[in-house]
């Protein structure tokens, strides 16, 4: 299993604060964001890392992250020269992928949660993560049956069939390049994920498990002050703990 950290993207959403770096650098409490989707990769014990970057800041990602030695796994960079979708993170990175699976986690999406048993479980086809939201519109929504089959998955529906946001981590094998360079653009202009995932769902190869931790998608202002605070707690708190040990 190899990973992938997509970092790219011009986060217009958060200006000012992207004006003059890129969102996946602004700090998270007392880390630089992009350093807990890594550690949820190296928790599950991914050791080769593929960043996928814009042009604009590579450098600076660079001389943060460098070779992966001090977190004692392997970095790879790939430059994203344009935003055209979560799914070109398949294309762009289809000579690292290779031969092998890949999970695939977006650079702001940040996860208090343990996904070490999926991956080392995953074998073959697809599996996606589900979690439930107020704000269903704002992400791909999964519809589900009594028995959690997924019925649908639909990319920011204006009247969404279920309250289950498909979050930003993904557990692919290698031909999640293939179906990716099939897909169209989208009327957003974009190679949206939900068609390569829906790849997977109409050949019976999807999967969904539920996110049973933390998770936001720290892309807006108020979701980013969200998890600064709940990641200030929970430094506080593990704290607190071994000073009352």
């Amino acid at each position: 299993m190899k990973g992938i950290v997509l970092a790219g993207g011009r986060a217009t959403r958060l200006r000012p604060l992207t004006k003059i770096t890129s969102k996946q650098l602004l700090p998270v409490y007392n880390k630089p964001m992009i350093f807990y989707p890594i550690q949820t990769l190296i928790n599950a014990g991914i050791k080769e890392i593929l960043i996928i970057i814009a042009p604009d800041y590579a450098g600076h990602f660079l001389n943060l992250l460098g070779s992966g030695k001090d977190f004692g796994v392997r970095f790879t960079y790939e430059i994203q020269e344009e935003p055209r979708g979560l799914a070109d993170a398949f294309i762009v990175g289809e000579n690292f992928i290779g031969d092998d699976n890949v999970a695939m986690i977006l650079g702001d999406n940040i996860f208090d949660d343990d996904f070490s048993e999926s991956i080392k479980n995953f074998n073959k086809g697809a599996m996606v993560f589900a979690k439930k939201v107020p704000d269903a519109n704002r992400y791909g929504v999964i519809e589900f049956d009594d028995n959690h089959n997924v019925l649908s998955i639909v990319e920011k529906p204006e009247h969404p069939k279920s309250d289950f946001a498909m979050v930003g981590l993904y557990i692919l094998d290698n031909r999640a390049s293939k179906f990716a360079k099939a897909v169209q653009p989208s009327g957003r202009g974009e190679i949206e994920i939900v068609d390569v995932i829906n790849s997977y769902r109409e050949r019976g190869e999807l999967k969904v498990d539920f996110v049973r931790g933390v998770w936001e998608d720290a892309g807006t202002f108020d979701s980013l002050l969200r998890i600064n605070n709940y990641m200030a707690d929970k430094d506080r708190s593990e704290k607190e703990r071994k000073e009352n040990a």
